[in-house]
């Protein structure tokens, strides 16, 4: 096990929020957590409004392929952070986890999907400031 805290984000199709956190995780924490994202019923490609919402930021997620939610998934991440997917993320003893209720993006259109991004963006640096990880200014 890496002794850097590890974080893995669930939403139904991995490819709105789940994938938007992973990537305000990533940028922030510099590589000082690891990330995943997941998803319970993965989508075809992630949402082209997440990915314009998140390049207006400086951060390319047009790359990113959604995910399927796996138990190893989740057996190796400290944190689990679901998204509006419910009960699909599997329990196991002595992890972490949240519910953060956040509009869903799909079938939005940028201007929609970017007060989603900034929420996220907030959040994630609270859990980080929580988990002990420096972040970027």
């Amino acid at each position: 096990m890496s002794d850097k805290p590890s974080v893995l984000f669930v939403c139904v199709h991995n490819a709105g929020r789940s994938q938007m956190a992973a990537a305000w995780l990533s940028h922030l924490a510099e590589g000082r957590a690891e990330v995943r994202s997941a998803g319970s019923d993965p989508g075809d490609k992630v949402n082209p409004a997440a990915v314009e919402a998140m390049a207006e930021v400086g951060i390319d997620i047009s790359a990113e392929v959604p995910k399927i939610l796996t138990v190893d998934a989740v057996k190796e991440s400290d944190v689990c952070i679901t998204m509006g997917c419910g009960d699909t993320c599997p329990v196991f003893p002595g992890k972490r986890y949240l519910d953060w209720q956040l509009d869903d993006p799909a079938g939005q259109g940028v201007d929609a999907v970017r007060p989603i991004r900034d929420e996220i963006e907030r959040r994630v640096r609270g859990l980080l400031e929580e988990l002990d990880v420096p972040v970027k200014h």
